[in-house]
């Protein structure tokens, strides 16, 4: 009953997790190998103070996908420990996402791409957060 398969918004949630997750590890790996061209970059992309702070997000980033990721690995099992490496991965998102849109804010700088994608990362986790928080409590009512 517990499993992602079973409800839809949890599928929605797998897919967010597939699509993110995968995407953190392309986005380093081409970050890696310098295959992000500059017009895509953001602002000061070269500047190596803005590359210590890009890759200042790697463990954060890796981190959401391993236990995003694992999350859906272990629903697939059938292990009920899926929900806690779900909340962990969409708490870490948030915070990922509030980091960069923070940064964004403090220099002023606004480039509607990076934004996007930051406020989606900020913003997706607080539809599931609080299914998994009364979904918690309703389990430990029992």
């Amino acid at each position: 009953m517990d499993r992602i398969q079973q409800e839809p918004s949890m599928r929605v949630l797998q897919w967010f997790f597939v699509v993110i997750d995968v995407s953190f590890i392309l986005y380093f790996s081409a970050t890696a190998l310098k295959m992000i061209p500059l017009e895509y970059a953001y602002s000061d992309y070269t500047n190596p103070i803005l590359i210590a702070w890009n890759w200042s997000f790697f463990p954060l980033d890796m981190a959401i996908s391993v236990t995003g990721l694992s999350s859906i690995y272990l629903n697939r099992k059938g292990r009920s420990e899926w929900k806690s490496f779900a909340l962990i991965s969409l708490v870490l998102t948030f915070c990922s996402g509030l980091m960069a849109i923070s940064y964004w804010t403090i220099r002023l700088e606004f480039d509607p791409s990076w934004w996007a994608l930051n406020l989606a990362l900020m913003l997706y986790p607080l539809f599931f957060i609080p299914r998994f928080i009364k979904s918690s409590q309703v389990a430990s009512q029992y």
